[in-house]
């Protein structure tokens, strides 16, 4: 199985939701690895690896949010920070 690596950015109200939390869930459910905070300018920004499908099933998730948030736009493209690097498991990380 080869591995992609995507960068994801959630804008809207998606911060103080539970938003972070719930994508980390929602990735280790599909088996995505890589890493979401949130951005000091209100977005969420993630980094995600896995296979074509589970990748586009995050996407589609990060599109709806958890139940209080309300996305507004989603922008998804290919990883240009070290995409070679590969990540045990889905973290949170601190805000950027």
């Amino acid at each position: 199985m080869q591995l992609r690596t995507i960068e994801i950015l959630v804008v809207g109200h998606v911060q103080g939701v539970g938003f972070r939390e719930a994508m980390v869930r929602e990735a280790e459910r599909l088996g995505v690895t890589g890493w979401v905070r949130n951005r000091a300018t209100g977005e969420v920004e993630a980094l995600a690896q896995g296979a074509d499908v589970a990748l586009d099933a995050l996407v589609a998730w990060a599109r709806r949010g958890p139940p209080a948030a309300r996305v507004e736009r989603v922008a998804c493209a290919p990883a240009t920070a070290d995409p070679a690097r590969t990540y045990a498991r889905f973290e949170r990380w601190p805000t950027a």
